[in-house]
């Protein structure tokens, strides 16, 4: 069995325990075995070909952009226990009431950390794929009444543990705080280095990923962190050059595996299961995005179609209608401001798509109505 890491003891709450402490990347003694990745590896660059190809099925990439990032957004922060739905988030951002404020909150903090890290690796002035810039994103994911006293933006200072009441019970320990920060930069220097090239991207994107988590740097949001670096490093590595695929969807259906993979690297050694795993959930992520383009893409130009054979159409309700991908819910007033009209031309505007079947009211109510895209809503969804 191949060794992945050591022990060392960490006290913490007056109990010692074992702290696993992993090895430096790649695996070694022995290499991680060619035949587990060949094939799989293969599949999944081909899905995300595929997947980047049918990007010109709609006019704007914008559109698909806006429903796939904040479909990652949900469903990394589902995996750890947030009951945010989709339909929360698009209500939050057409200015409508939602109830669980915080665990919207939660996910729309993901989605600012998530633009943070794109912008800096977009900006040849900006932050390099590195720690720092993954301290800078935490920040923003545990900004508010949730991250206080879990040091946002900080590497932690204390030993942490997973599963159990405390690290004498806990499934697993992460390695003791003083180790962390020598342990993430063996990490970026293998993401940096050239002597990695010999594994293709999307492997080495498995290892950094599953070393990342077992190091555990922060004392909360290892996880969606974690799931943030892949789609960095998708981008970096120059595999998909806009973040369409959602990978927390596979993650999160298989959950179990997810984790009992990640345990099995620790206890077993076996990286190839966890790197197999992984470029099968890659290729799965890449087809349903794919397939989600190509409906998306179907419902728009029926849509169009429609709009554009009624005599009751002008001007403001195509360009509302060229808005409804990335305004899902909205109001009259919001309708008027984005159109930059008066309310009673977003008013006849948001009528024309009512009358066609495009939109949907959703109040019953005479004063203070919104609306839903919600054929493109059932899609997401």
């Amino acid at each position: 069995m191949r060794s992945t890491g050591s022990y060392a003891t960490s006290t913490t709450l007056g109990e010692s325990v074992r702290a696993f402490v992993p090895n430096p990347l790649p695996p070694g003694k022995p290499a991680l075995a060619y035949v587990c990745y060949m094939e799989p590896n293969r599949s999944a660059e081909m899905a995300l070909a595929r997947l980047s190809g049918v990007t010109g099925l709609v006019p704007s990439v914008d559109w698909l952009l806006y429903s796939a990032i904040r479909k990652e957004a949900l469903l990394t922060s589902q995996i750890e226990g947030t009951q945010a739905t989709l339909i929360d988030l698009f209500d939050k951002e057409a200015g409508l009431a939602v109830s669980n404020t915080d665990d919207v909150e939660e996910v729309t903090n993901y989605l600012r950390a998530f633009r943070l890290v794109q912008q800096n690796l977009r900006d040849p002035s900006g932050l390099p794929l590195s720690i720092r810039l993954l301290c800078n994103a935490h920040s923003l994911l545990l900004d508010g009444a949730r991250g206080t006293g879990k040091q946002p933006g900080e590497l932690r200072r204390s030993q942490n543990w997973i599963g159990g009441t405390r690290p004498g019970n806990a499934v697993f320990v992460p390695p003791p705080p003083e180790r962390v920060a020598d342990l993430l930069a063996d990490m970026e220097r293998f993401i940096h280095a050239a002597s990695a090239n010999d594994l293709p991207p999307l492997v080495k994107i498995a290892l950094v990923h599953a070393q990342f988590e077992t190091v555990h740097p922060f004392l909360d949001g290892n996880g969606r962190i974690g799931r943030l670096l892949i789609s960095a490093l998708l981008e970096h590595w120059g595999l998909l050059s806009e973040p369409l695929m959602y990978l927390s969807g596979y993650l999160k259906q298989h959950q179990s595996e997810y984790y009992r993979r990640l345990s099995a690297i620790r206890t077993d050694g076996d990286w190839e299961g966890w790197v197999s795993f992984f470029l099968e959930g890659v290729a799965q992520a890449a087809t349903d995005a794919e397939r989600s383009i190509v409906a998306i893409a179907s419902l728009l130009a029926t849509h169009r179609r429609t709009l554009l054979a009624s005599p009751k159409a002008g001007t403001a309700s195509y360009r509302l209608f060229e808005m409804l991908p990335m305004m899902p819910r909205f109001t009259i007033e919001r309708v008027r401001r984005s159109l930059n009209t008066s309310f009673p031309t977003a008013n006849a505007a948001v009528k024309v798509l009512e009358d066609l079947g495009i939109v949907t009211e959703m109040t019953g109510q005479k004063k203070n109505r919104s609306y839903s895209y919600q054929h493109y809503i059932e899609l997401m969804t």
